[in-house]
């Protein structure tokens, strides 16, 4: 149940950053009783006002996959075991990479490529930073001066934990 609520909690939070920028509207974080944090647009809940920077565009130096033909199966077949990947690691930012913004791609290194019916999450600092995505990038933004150590994980159909990165750790600069 908490994490559902964590779940949706993100995925709001996503959607509340990436609009609020294309619709200029003000954000309002809120903290209630149990300590637990919502974002809304409506300024009458009482929540102090966020500045949300807009996203930058991530663009991938990767080749887009083939498509599927009539002759192909399809990757995310019921039942199909899992196999392993031969590389699963966070490329950028590098290990000790020391930044003077605080907003950063993330890019992974997937080989092969990553699967239909799997995703990446990322951690920063142990904790789950972005939810599970069928991505090999993600942005982190409005990450606080000093070191963060990064992990991104790879879940399988189930939603299993399968394979974690080697960590890598960043240092923003004040």
């Amino acid at each position: 149940m908490q994490h559902t609520r964590a779940i949706k909690t993100v995925v709001l939070l996503s959607g509340v950053l990436l609009a609020a920028p294309l619709l200029a509207q003000a954000v309002y974080r809120v903290v209630d009783e149990q300590g637990r944090v919502t974002f809304t647009d409506n300024p009458a809940s009482g929540g102090d006002e966020v500045e949300v920077a807009p996203l930058p565009n991530v663009s991938s130096s990767r080749t887009a996959a083939p498509k599927a033909s009539a002759e192909t199966p399809k990757r995310s077949a019921p039942g199909r075991p899992f196999m392993p990947y031969d590389r699963f690691m966070i490329e950028k930012p590098r290990d000790n990479a020391r930044l003077s913004r605080s907003t950063t791609a993330v890019e992974l290194l997937v080989s092969p490529r990553l699967r239909d019916d799997h995703q990446v999450r990322l951690r920063v600092n142990g904790e789950i930073s972005q939810s599970a995505l069928h991505s090999e990038a993600f942005w982190l933004a409005n990450l606080p001066a000093g070191t963060h150590r990064l992990q991104a994980e790879l879940l399988d159909s189930q939603g299993r934990v399968r394979h974690q990165t080697p960590p890598v750790h960043l240092t923003i600069e004040p």
